[in-house]
């Protein structure tokens, strides 16, 4: 809404420093600021109003050290995180941006469901929360609306360059983008409609989803939704269960979201500036680095929660804040075109979670071969086997988070490593 009036401000009366709005970098500067304070200023509020409703945490006894202390710890602190990434969202951004509403619509959908599965456990006190299948069930359909927006609104579009051994202008679609040093040879560019992504590590890196309906000829376009949205409805369930999985000790997920959304970060930035575009030699999405104001407040939120969530935590963010976080990440990673690189990225999220496939898959094999199940790992997910390891929580959190910051450098590399 800011970033409306100072438009106003700027075009109608030259204020002073108006200008400073039109640039991406100055407003996820002010978001990130403002979800930070935001952060701490309404986590003390919330924390206050959970203890004196008593809106406790319920820990099962797992045999882990540290387990018992944390019976009571205020949940529900997701809605810190949900306030500090929506209100900066809102004041900084361009709200007519079709990337900054799918983004609201998936923080929003993601964080009601999280809401009401909390709050089943804690107010109904009913131990299992929202049941799997209405879990799954919201994850579905923030799939489809993220794969119906992305696949058929006008304004999700990509840049390609195509040679022209003449110069044709055709309007605002096609644009000179360089010379490249050949006599009368000149490269346009042309807005189109694509369901193309980015393929990491390979030089000849996109990859069209319409190419696995190429049977279907000139048509594999026209129906490429047919395999786009379902890959959009399981990329998005996969990241929120992973998310939400990783939320098991204290600022483990915070602290890994942040990791990741900071990457991410980076990929809108370059992605959605022709200049960086051009010289990376990445695929140019136009209007995509508007996203940038977005994930710093997503960053901010994320930092500025650790402030209560880190290690002993006075809060833990419960479904409210993880599944949102998943789907948050998930549905950006799509938008950016780097969904593909989400294992690596995500690398925290998918261990957990093949944490608890690879455990449950060989319980169940074992316990029909041998009639007794066994197990790889201590406890799953993965930081439960660490912690019957005999290592100290922090000392998990911690390595993880270098972990993670390994494979965001990873990530980032891949801009040019290929």
């Amino acid at each position: 809404m800011l970033y409306y009036l100072f438009e106003f401000l700027d075009m109608r009366f030259d204020f002073p420093g108006a200008g400073l709005f039109r640039y991406i970098s100055f407003r996820s500067a002010l978001s990130i600021i403002f979800s930070l304070a935001i952060s701490l200023f309404l986590g003390r509020y919330i924390i206050r109003l959970l203890l004196k409703k008593q809106v406790g945490e319920t820990i099962r006894d797992l045999g882990l050290t540290g387990q018992k202390e944390k019976q009571g710890t205020p949940t529900m602190g997701g809605l810190i995180i949900l306030g500090a990434i929506l209100i900066p969202t809102l004041l900084f951004a361009k709200l007519n941006n079709v990337y900054i509403i799918t983004m609201l619509i998936a923080t929003v959908w993601m964080g009601t469901i999280g809401f009401l599965d909390d709050y089943i456990k804690v107010f109904k006190h009913n131990k299992k929360g929202l049941a799997g299948k209405f879990k799954v069930l919201g994850q579905v359909g923030l799939g489809l609306i993220v794969g119906c927006i992305y696949f058929f609104n006008s304004n999700v579009i990509v840049r390609e360059k195509t040679e022209k051994n003449q110069f044709e202008w055709s309007g605002q679609s096609t644009l000179v983008d360089e010379l490249q040093g050949k006599e009368d040879v000149l490269f346009t560019a042309k807005n189109i409609k694509s369901t193309k992504t980015t393929i990491p590590f390979f030089k000849n890196n996109e990859f069209d989803y319409a190419v696995l309906l190429s049977f279907l000829g000139e048509n594999s376009k026209k129906y490429a939704w047919l395999v786009f949205i379902p890959i959009v409805i399981f990329i998005i369930t996969a990241v929120s269960n992973g998310a939400n999985i990783t939320d098991g000790i204290d600022g483990l997920a915070t602290g890994s979201s942040a990791i990741i959304g900071s990457t991410l970060a980076v990929f809108a930035y370059v992605s959605g500036n022709t200049v960086f575009a051009n010289y990376l030699n990445i695929m140019y999405i136009p209007n995509v680095g508007e996203l940038m104001v977005f994930m710093s407040a997503f960053v901010g939120a994320c930092v500025g929660f650790l402030w209560f969530n880190s290690y002993p935590a006075q809060v833990f963010m419960g479904d409210t804040g993880s599944l949102a976080l998943g789907g948050i990440i998930a549905a950006f990673s799509i938008a950016v075109r780097k969904e593909l690189l989400i294992p690596v990225i995500c690398g925290i999220f998918l261990a957990e979670n093949l944490s608890v496939m690879i455990q449950v898959a060989y319980f169940k094999y074992t316990k029909r071969r041998f009639g007794t199940g066994r197990r790889i790992f201590k406890m799953s997910p993965l930081h439960h086997h660490f912690q019957k390891s005999g290592y100290h929580e922090a000392k998990i959190v911690t390595r993880f988070w270098i972990v993670g910051i390994f494979l965001a450098v990873i990530s980032i590399v891949t801009l040019k490593l290929r």
